[in-house]
């Protein structure tokens, strides 16, 4: 007898499931869903069919293309809208991209290739190797955010904010018209009080800057000379480098666009109660809006008439604690008031070694820049500052208090200065004991170290012990508690103008400019006063203009004294125009900023619902019927949003800050972006470095004798991300080409929860392979190509097997439970191999239930079961539930703890009929052995515990 070689197996069954035939099955079937549209949404609302929006997060076209890894969230959707289409929903799924942004103005710098050029390769490498994975994208909807259709109501939207303003009286964004009209009508009060009639065009302009939405502003900001731009708080890291580059970034005064973001602070944590979000995200936004009650408190500056100190205080009960000031080094008042000499008696450690004020101030305000935010407040052992030459005073006792600058305090909280009471703040009694300030003890201590604080060895913090040394003419805090002792204090500031009860916010409005070329233009012009005027919406889009030189002018990453040169600021043509806005033409310059990589994905989501619309940002019904408030979903917006958990302080506050604008403003009925959010997690892989830490190839590695061998060296593994640069990647081409698309999304669903990270394995994905091969067979006679089902109805533990499966995967499926839903179809199906003959309901209903997480092999079985349409709009299984619960279930019954016998009862059998039944058991008679029972537990059906 002949030995069985592949060769001789492939032409025993030439219809057996292989790499081969899964590729020419994936190919075909991708074909007929693009030639027949059947991912496309139902476009019109009033569908009968309720509706279901599920989304991605934007990704960004790569020019490496993807990983194994990239495509985690994709898949888990893609299955998620195949399940929810079964189950008779209109559901809306489709991808864009994120294509503005540093990577590839990057590459364009460095090769002078065009960065749409390099960026439209990149997409279509993505959409190739994402069709390859069978994705059921609506492309008709699908967009880039450098489409000028695109980026016109990106301008559209900016013009929006910019020509809003909040009101607070009616707690939502206005158009800027309302503001002038009440400044017309005198309704309004001018900063200066001055009528509306009698200010300038320029005056006019500035007022309303103060007020407006989107503004620009001269501010301090993240200053990049190594990248030659300017970042966002987000866009820095705790160590006060770029994210991108690792460049070192100093704190700058800029005029940069600006969006009110801090407008908007309460509803953005209020309305976090009404998502559906993981509690992880909704604390980080809590943290990062950074909410907080106290009192804003005015010191008058000693010697200059009518010019205060504010402060904000979470402790205005302590105020008599407060012996020094400290201004953050950024602060405008620095400079205002720094006088010529050092006052008489100065100390010699507040002048840190300098001769005057003036020198003291300028070389701590050059260290304090080159740190980041985390560096300041870092509690570093030693504290740092210098005494400003100036010294307001204490407005509850008269005393004239020293004003210091010093790093650890920011102007991005608060006002930018505090009052210091170092008895009761560690930090500021840290730096009172360096500096020799004196301290008052006004919060009487409780743990018996006495009311003067020139013997602590650490200040004394307390939100319960009682108030003391805290009195003057008018008022005295003492003897009440800390809550009586804040009202008591407020009310006595407010009503002597020189302070009010607040709320602050971490939080800082959004800084909103880029020195960079490859972004949105602003569309916006500045006349010859340099007033900013928005362009009409006739003049949109405003297009990106050609370039020969796309650098920023970047300079040495270390030398803070220098300012941004943009790109576009040396196209003259572009940046000098004359445009007729109403008035007759004039002279205009353009703004040379572009918007940051935020912008385009800010709002997105309502570009795929109406993608072709060129004379509205969305018809209202379509974003009514797809996105609009519903029962549970209170402030409206998409229904699933799968991504990364890095976005939570980022894209996710920008987006909802957008939206929320758009509400406002009618354009929009939903007030929230996101309702469902779910963040998956990551795909990891085996790193292995060689002795000098450097990665090597993950394929060259040979595991022998417990250890790890690259040519013949040995390596080190450990577990991180997976990537081009870490040499450990897995294309998901390569996985396709071995075993088929379908295996690398059921092995891919199979790893794990979806929201936990996992080790990719390629040794593990031929267990997903073979429960395709085994389906299969199950269906297709590999020998002839022909069905093998049978048209007989199962018998009833095939019922109950099918009907339990239907069941669980069902469940699994609309929680997002994928693993475990691909478990129970693989338990049925390794059940159905056992038969003889496999009836065609049984095959019908795997077919069904696989087809969410295998497309390609799905619709291949149900043609070959001889149906003509798709499987896609088939109805999922519905589970009978007469075959869901058990006909009987095993009880299992202790004698003092221990299993004596089991049962098979039913599954509705009462206490007392169990307890009978377990009793008069042979195996327990013959174990209690006459004994006496004391007791018997019960806990029907499944547990007798007798006690003797």
């Amino acid at each position: 007898m002949s030995e069985s070689t592949p060769a001789t197996e492939a032409a025993a069954n030439p219809h057996r499931y292989t790499a081969g035939l899964a590729a020419d099955i994936e190919a075909r079937w991708q074909d007929f869903w693009d030639e027949h549209g059947t991912y496309a949404a139902e476009a019109e609302p009033g569908s009968e069919r309720p509706s279901r929006f599920i989304m991605d997060m934007f990704p960004y076209p790569s020019g490496a293309g993807l990983h194994v890894g990239h495509p985690l969230g994709y898949i888990a959707t893609d299955v998620s809208a195949r399940f929810d289409r079964m189950t008779g929903k209109n559901v809306l799924h489709t991808l864009g991209f994120d294509a503005f942004g540093l990577p590839a103005e990057q590459h364009a710098v460095a090769t002078g290739e065009h960065p749409r050029i390099t960026t439209e390769a990149a997409i279509a490498t993505m959409k190739s190797q994402l069709r390859r994975l069978g994705l059921g994208h609506d492309k008709r909807r699908s967009f880039a955010t450098i489409d000028p259709d695109y980026y016109k109501w990106t301008q559209w939207i900016f013009l929006q904010i910019y020509n809003s303003w909040y009101d607070e009286e009616a707690g939502s964004a206005r158009p800027i018209d309302t503001l002038v009209a009440k400044f017309e009508a005198g309704e309004k009060a001018t900063p200066d009080g001055r009528p509306w009639s009698g200010l300038s065009g320029v005056e006019r302009a500035d007022v309303l800057s103060g007020y407006r939405l989107a503004y620009s502003s001269d501010s301090p900001v993240n200053w990049c000379p190594g990248l030659g731009t300017v970042l966002a708080n987000e866009e820095v890291t705790a160590d006060g480098r770029s994210e991108r580059g690792n460049f070192p970034v100093f704190k700058a005064n800029l005029r940069q666009w600006m969006m009110r973001i801090t407008a908007y602070a309460d509803r953005l944590l209020d309305d976090l109660d009404g998502l559906d979000w993981p509690e992880a995200i909704k604390l980080q936004q809590r943290n990062w809006i950074g909410r907080s009650e106290g009192a804003r408190v005015d010191f008058a500056v000693d010697g200059a008439d009518g010019e205060n100190i504010t402060v904000f205080t979470t402790r205005p009960d302590t105020l008599w604690g407060a012996t020094y000031m400290v201004l953050a080094p950024e602060h405008p008042l620095v400079e205002k008031f720094t006088p010529a000499a050092w006052p008489e008696g100065t100390r010699e450690a507040w002048t840190g070694g300098h001769a005057s004020p003036a020198e003291a101030v300028a070389e701590y305000r050059r260290q304090a820049a080159a740190k980041s935010d985390v560096e300041r407040q870092a509690e570093a052992k030693d504290k740092t500052g210098v005494f400003t030459g100036v010294h307001a005073v204490n407005p509850v006792n008269g005393e004239r208090v020293p004003v210091f600058i010093a790093d650890y305090v920011l102007m991005g909280y608060g006002t930018g200065a505090i009052m210091a009471v170092p008895a009761h703040d560690s930090r500021d009694f840290a730096f009172a004991r360096a500096f020799e300030v004196p301290m008052t003890c006004v919060v009487a201590p409780t743990d018996g170290r006495g009311t003067d604080p020139a013997g602590w060895d650490e200040a004394f913090v307390s939100y319960e012990a009682t108030i003391t040394n805290s009195a003057n003419e008018q008022i005295s805090l003492d003897g009440l508690g800390v809550a009586e002792a804040k009202a008591a204090v407020t009310d006595w500031l407010a009503e002597r103008g020189i302070g009010e009860g607040t709320v602050n916010f971490r939080l800082r409005d959004w800084l909103f400019s880029r020195q960079r070329y490859w972004g949105e233009p602003f569309p916006i012009v500045y006349d010859e006063q340099g007033v900013a005027h928005a362009l009409p919406e006739s003049m949109l889009p405003l297009e990106l203009p050609e370039v020969e030189d796309y650098s920023p002018r970047t300079f040495d990453a270390d030398d803070a004294d220098t300012e941004p040169e943009t790109p576009l600021s040396r196209n003259e043509d572009w940046v000098n125009v004359t445009l007729d806005l109403g008035d007759g033409p004039k002279a205009y310059r353009r703004e040379t900023n572009t918007m940051p990589n935020w912008a385009g994905s800010c709002w997105y989501e309502l570009r795929y619902l109406d993608p072709h619309n060129s004379e509205q940002l969305v018809a209202p019904a379509l974003e009514r019927y797809w996105m609009g408030p519903t029962e549970g979903k209170p402030h409206g917006g998409v229904d699933l949003y799968v991504g990364g958990a890095e976005h939570a302080v980022l894209h996710l506050l920008y987006a909802r800050f957008w939206s929320k604008v758009l509400y406002d403003l009618g354009y929009v009925s939903s007030a929230e972006p996101f309702h469902k959010l779910f963040n998956q997690g990551m795909i990891q892989a085996f790193v292995y470095r060689d002795e000098r830490g450097f990665p090597v190839a993950a394929t060259e590695v040979e595991e022998r004798d417990g250890g790890f061998f690259h040519q013949g060296e040995p390596v080190r593994r450990e577990l991180g991300k997976m990537g081009k640069s870490l040499k450990n990647s897995v294309t998901p081409e390569t996985i396709c080409a071995e075993y088929g698309a379908d295996t690398l999304r059921l092995y891919e669903m199979a790893m794990g929860p979806l929201d936990v990270s996992r080790p990719w394995d390629t040794r593990a994905v031929v267990g997903q392979y073979r429960l395709l091969q085994r389906l299969w067979r199950n269906v297709v006679d590999e020998a002839t190509g022909e069905s093998t089902v049978v048209d007989e109805a199962p018998d009833e533990a095939t019922l109950r097997a099918v009907h339990k499966a239907i069941d669980g995967v069902g469940a699994d499926m609309a929680a997002l439970r994928f693993n475990t839903a691909i478990a129970k179809i693989t338990e049925l199906n390794n059940q159905v191999v056992k038969l003889e003959r496999v009836p065609r309901e049984v095959a019908e209903t795997l077919v069904k239930l696989i087809a969410p997480l295998a497309p390609h092999v799905a619709e291949e079985l149900w043609h070959r079961l001889g149906h003509q349409t798709s499987v896609v709009y088939e109805a999922f299984p519905v589970a009978d539930p007469a075959y869901v619960v058990d006909e009987s279930v095993t009880c299992v019954v202790q004698i003092k703890g221990k299993v004596k016998a089991r049962l098979e009862v039913s599954p509705s059998i009462g206490d007392t009929e169990l307890e009978a039944a377990a009793l008069a058991d042979p195996a327990i008679v013959a174990a209690l052995d006459g004994a006496t029972i004391r007791k018997v537990v019960v806990r029907a059906p499944k547990l007798v515990n007798i006690v003797v």
